[in-house]
């Protein structure tokens, strides 16, 4: 995609958003069905269900996808496609890019083994490789503008309110 491609698609939403802000404000929702007798639980997806269940480090089999791998699968996912339209926007041609998202986690919190250890992650870092030709201000200031505009990024940065409705 060309930066102009890029504007042509964005333009016409930010002039929205800029006259009416209140149409920029939207709840996104996921949900998903328990499934107890497998310890398991389904995420409904636009691209289909996804079946989440136990880590092998915390009695798990692999077989289900991980919410631990599934937040750092959707970390590299948003910073991702973040990085890609900035850099088109800045009209830095990108060869090919990898990114990768690694977490510290000591499952001995949250199989409840040590009330002293954390449950969630301790760290997590993100890696990205590029391969460009762009001079290092650029890069500079395409990674500074990706982590700014990146959602997943953000709201791991800075914790979002958390509410729990049971009915």
């Amino acid at each position: 995609m060309k930066a102009e491609d890029l504007r042509a698609l964005q333009t016409p939403l930010k002039d929205k958003y800029r006259a009416d802000p209140a149409t920029a404000q939207q709840t996104l929702v996921v949900e998903a069905e328990l499934r107890q007798e497998k310890v398991t639980c389904v995420v409904k997806t636009p691209r289909g269900p996804v079946e989440a269940g136990l880590h092998p480090s915390t009695g798990g089999t692999g077989e289900f996808a991980c919410s631990g791998d599934m937040l750092l699968e959707a970390l590299v996912g948003c910073a991702g496609v973040t990085l890609a339209a900035v850099a088109t926007a800045m009209n830095i041609p990108i060869r090919a890019g990898t990114l990768r998202a690694e977490g510290d986690l000591d499952f001995r919190g949250t199989l409840g083994v040590s009330k002293d250890a954390d449950i969630g992650f301790k760290e997590i870092r993100l890696v990205i490789t590029l391969d460009t030709d762009a001079p290092a201000d650029q890069i500079e200031s395409l990674i500074k503008l990706t982590k700014r505009y990146c959602v997943v990024y953000q709201t791991l940065q800075k914790s979002p309110v958390m509410t729990t409705v049971v009915r």
